[in-house]
């Protein structure tokens, strides 16, 4: 079989690509070795999709080609995308600020983008499971489906991250074969884990989550933390992870809306305790753990 185009990797960006190349009047095959497509829209935003951020911009984004952002937001913006919804009839709603969810379910979004590939008349092969790649002029992929040839070749089968979703690092090792030079990659959105000695103090107190600020080398951002079994996680901590470099310290405040100082200083005449006085802003179970390992003065003193 012959295409224009043949895409490997039927998630958000392989499906988003074929319905593109396939409105340009492309010939356009989508192969995945999955079951069904889209699995990490299915999970994402807690099963909600959180498919867009009606604030992004280049300047929010961390590359080794920083100019790569500003065309293919230019090219194709949140509206576009926000527009795409709306004419499947997809309601959706803001959480955070420029944060967008879909009300239902993640499902709605993949049944979405299967309406625009059949729309765009492009052909989808699932359980297809590659075994060669060869280029000669044209790329000729060898299947358990059969071989399939193309002008265009797009390899879309995400990073090195989820390997329960069928991640394989298939898209960072055939690259290199074809002699495609790979970007060197490393941990992105990652929770922080605590040291031996921090775990067995913190440990217990999995579960707890704190309103805070998190800041590391001139970014900063604010939301929920939550302490876990090995560490700190949640939206700010997962977003630090990715300015944060070997040695660099981070500052978390834990009290980002109150001037610490000035609300000691007021009731610096009462003779409260500070595991008595602190739970009116942060958890009990977190001031008591503290306490427990911390040399805390009254707030007289």
């Amino acid at each position: 079989m012959e295409k224009n185009v043949i895409i490997i990797g039927a998630g958000a960006a392989g499906l988003m690509c074929t319905i593109e190349s396939g409105k340009r009047g492309r010939s356009v095959l989508i192969l995945d070795h999955a079951k069904k497509t889209g699995s990490k829209i299915r999970i994402s935003g807690g099963g909600h999709c959180n498919f867009t951020n009606i604030n992004a911009s280049p300047d929010k984004y961390l590359s080794y080609n920083p100019h790569f952002c500003k065309s293919a937001l230019s090219r194709f913006t949140p509206h576009d995308f926000i527009s795409m919804l709306e004419k499947n009839g997809i309601k959706y709603h803001e959480k955070e600020p420029g944060q967008l969810f879909c009300n239902e379910s993640s499902a709605e979004i993949v049944n979405m983008l299967h309406n625009e590939c059949k729309e765009a008349g492009v052909e989808i092969r699932l359980n297809c499971h590659i075994s060669e790649i060869k280029k000669h002029g044209s790329f000729v992929i060898s299947t358990n489906l059969g071989a399939f040839q193309a002008e265009s070749l797009v390899i879309a089968t995400g990073g090195l991250s989820y390997p329960e979703l069928g991640t394989t690092g298939f898209g960072h090792t055939v690259p290199r074969k074809l002699g495609i030079r790979v970007t060197p990659v490393k941990p992105a959105l990652v929770p922080l884990t605590f040291s031996k000695k921090d775990l067995g103090i913190f440990g217990e107190l999995s579960g707890v989550s704190i309103n805070a600020s998190v800041s590391c080398n001139r970014r900063e951002f604010r939301g929920d933390i939550l302490f876990t079994h090995r560490g700190l996680s949640g939206p700010t901590v997962l977003q630090i992870s990715s300015y944060w470099n070997q040695g660099d310290s981070i500052i978390v405040n834990l009290l980002p809306a109150t001037d610490a100082y000035e609300l000691f200083l007021a009731k610096q005449q009462s003779k409260m305790e500070m595991k008595n006085f602190l739970p009116q802003y942060l958890p009990k179970r977190f001031i008591q753990k503290w306490c427990d390992f911390t040399t805390v003065p009254t707030l007289s003193e």
